[in-house]
């Protein structure tokens, strides 16, 4: 049995859900609104302040898509009322990001800037502060594309080994390797 799939969402104060014909959930609330499609075997419910999905048999994909669209709704529901925010830290000398509006610029360590414009659901904001790395700030009530942004940003210069340079998340942890010059 799906653990995650059998125990019912919550609908906090403020958000609205509502399911249509053709096994579409719309979630509204006050960060903003947002749709997910779901397979026409998995069954979606509004029952009082609780979303409960149930699946039609013990199939191995119905288990599967069972707890998935019960997760994938959960997010939807935290994301409208609470939102998701991801800080990114730039690590490295010279590293700089500055945004204009959508339109975040990144200096790397590259002989040119990086531009990236971010979709208008995702806010950003950077902060540089004298002797702190500088910060960039994501804030959007979708979880998967605030998580796909973070990814593409990330992706300009991941995090190395060896001096610890590079994009990662505030708090993360990067294992450090010695070098050549510890192994003699």
């Amino acid at each position: 049995m799906s653990r995650i799939g059998k125990l019912p969402i919550n609908i906090p104060a403020g958000v609205n859900v509502a399911v249509n014909k053709e096994n579409v959930v719309t979630v509204k609330g006050p960060k903003g609104e947002l749709t997910q499609e779901v397979n026409p075997d998995i069954k979606v419910s509004v029952e009082g302040t609780e979303v409960i999905v149930t699946r039609p048999t013990d199939q191995k994909e119905h288990r599967a898509l069972h707890g998935l669209y019960r997760s994938l709704i959960n997010n939807m529901v935290i994301g409208v009322s609470e939102g998701y925010r991801k800080e990114l830290e730039l690590v490295g000398v010279g590293y700089r990001a500055t945004n204009n509006g959508q339109i975040l610029e990144l200096s790397l360590g590259y002989t040119h800037a990086i531009y990236l414009q971010l979709p208008k659901e995702v806010n950003l904001e950077t902060k540089a502060e004298r002797n702190k790395n500088p910060l960039i700030i994501l804030e959007s009530c979708d979880k998967q594309l605030i998580g796909q942004v973070c990814a593409k940003i990330r992706s300009f210069r991941k995090p190395e080994p060896y001096k610890g340079k590079g994009i990662r998340f505030v708090g993360e942890q990067i294992r450090r390797k010695s070098g050549k010059a510890a192994g003699k």
